[in-house]
C-alpha cells in the first residue's frame, strides 16, 4: 500500500511529465488533485494556537512559531478515497455537459478521469 508521500511523488512525477509533453488538461487535474491532498490535511479553523496572546497583533501569539498549528495527519487509505472522489465529481460533471451539448468540456473531463484511473491502477513500486 502506498503512503501519501508516495503518492505525492507519483502525482508530481506525473505532473512534470505532462507538464514537459505540454499536456495542459492532464496538468491541470494533477495539480488539482495535489492540491486536494493538501487541503485534506488542513487543520480546521477551530485548531487555535495555544500560545500566550500578543500585546502587539490583535488574534497574534507570542513566540516564534507559537501560532503554527499541526497539519492533519493522512492514512494510507486517504489519497486514493480523495482520488475516487476527484473522479466521481468529474464523471458527474461530464455528464452534465454531455447533456447540456457541451461536448468539448465533458471531453476534457474524460481525458482527466482516464488519467486519475490509470493512477489507481498504477503498480507500487518494490521499495526491497
Amino acid at each position: 500500500m502506498r503512503t501519501v508521500e508516495d503518492w505525492r511523488m507519483l502525482l508530481r512525477e506525473e505532473l512534470r511529465r505532462a507538464l514537459v509533453a505540454r499536456r495542459t488538461h492532464e496538468a491541470a487535474v494533477l495539480r488539482e488533485t495535489l492540491a486536494a491532498i493538501d487541503n485534506a490535511e488542513a487543520p480546521p479553523v477551530s485548531a487555535a494556537p495555544t500560545g500566550k496572546a500578543s500585546a502587539v497583533f490583535a488574534g497574534g501569539v507570542r513566540g516564534l512559531g507559537a501560532g503554527e498549528v499541526a497539519r492533519i495527519q493522512l492514512g494510507s487509505a486517504a489519497v486514493p478515497a480523495i482520488i475516487a472522489r476527484e473522479i466521481e465529481d468529474r464523471k458527474r460533471a461530464a455528464s452534465e455537459y454531455s447533456g447540456l451539448g457541451r461536448h468539448q468540456e465533458a471531453g476534457i473531463l474524460a481525458v482527466q478521469i482516464e488519467v486519475l484511473e490509470s493512477l489507481m491502477s498504477t503498480p507500487v513500486p518494490n521499495r526491497g
